[in-house]
């Protein structure tokens, strides 16, 4: 059995993790380089780091605190943020990451996910999707959930898969901050459309909205959270031993 992966986020803006909600209302939280490192040595499976503004400043990644969190973890990385070209992808690689994650770049230039995928393998890229709804349909946002493409996202993630995508993290604008729990219902709509690992972003408020995530929706490869795990709301070995009691497999 496929064990179910706990994946805690840092939303990285000016060499700071922040936290806001539904996107917006950003608050500092901590230094990158010491929680990426906290949460490799307290049971975290892998990390994700995305630097939240670099599409909306039309700047590059910082790839210096990047660095620094890649020597200091010794899970999988995963970073995203202003990814627009393959020298992006090889400049991130180069700093550390395992895999990228791809998503204004992406909507810009749909052939950056074939491209990648043929270079660097499948496993390697990771579509980012931040969706909302809007007239009953799931949208796809960008600029940091500021502007709706008015593009479906179900549409989107299924041609990103066929295109190469070995990994799909959708981030739910709808419940993100809210800590009502994972938006259940956009990825059920997903899972039922792809082959590979998704990753449920967006909504954790307790630890039992992982066991309910899972439980719920088995397709689902993964939790991913920030704010839960930043101010120690919840405790990531206190949440694999809940979850490993509630039979849901996990790395312990």
């Amino acid at each position: 059995m496929i064990t179910k992966r706990i994946i805690p986020c840092l939303d990285v803006k000016d060499g700071r993790v922040v936290k806001g909600v539904n996107f917006l209302n950003v608050n500092d939280v901590n230094d990158p380089v010491a929680l990426g490192q906290y949460y490799s040595d307290h049971g975290a499976d892998e990390l994700v780091f995305y630097d939240i503004t670099a599409s909306v400043e039309g700047r590059s990644l910082f790839t210096e605190i990047l660095t620094r969190v890649a020597e200091t973890i010794f899970i999988p990385l995963t970073v995203g943020g202003g990814i627009n070209t393959l020298d992006d992808f090889d400049r991130v690689l180069k700093c550390g990451a395992d895999k990228v994650s791809v998503n204004s770049g992406a909507i810009r230039n749909p052939s950056l996910i074939p491209e990648a995928a043929q270079r660097y393998g499948d496993q390697c890229v990771v579509l980012s999707v931040d969706a909302k709804r809007v007239g009953g349909q799931f949208h796809v946002f960008t600029k940091g959930g500021r502007e709706d493409t008015g593009m479906d996202a179900i549409e989107w993630i299924r041609n990103g898969v066929k295109n190469g995508a070995g990994e799909i993290v959708l981030n739910s604008i709808d419940t993100d901050g809210v800590k009502n729990g994972f938006d259940l219902e956009m990825l059920k709509a997903v899972s039922d459309v792809v082959n590979v690992p998704v990753i449920a972003s967006g909504g954790a408020g307790c630890a039992q909205d992982f066991v309910t995530l899972f439980q719920t929706l088995p397709k689902v490869d993964a939790g991913l959270a920030a704010s839960i795990f930043h101010f120690g709301e919840v405790r990531i070995e206190d949440l694999k031993a809940l979850l490993a009691q509630e039979g849901i497999n996990v790395r312990r």
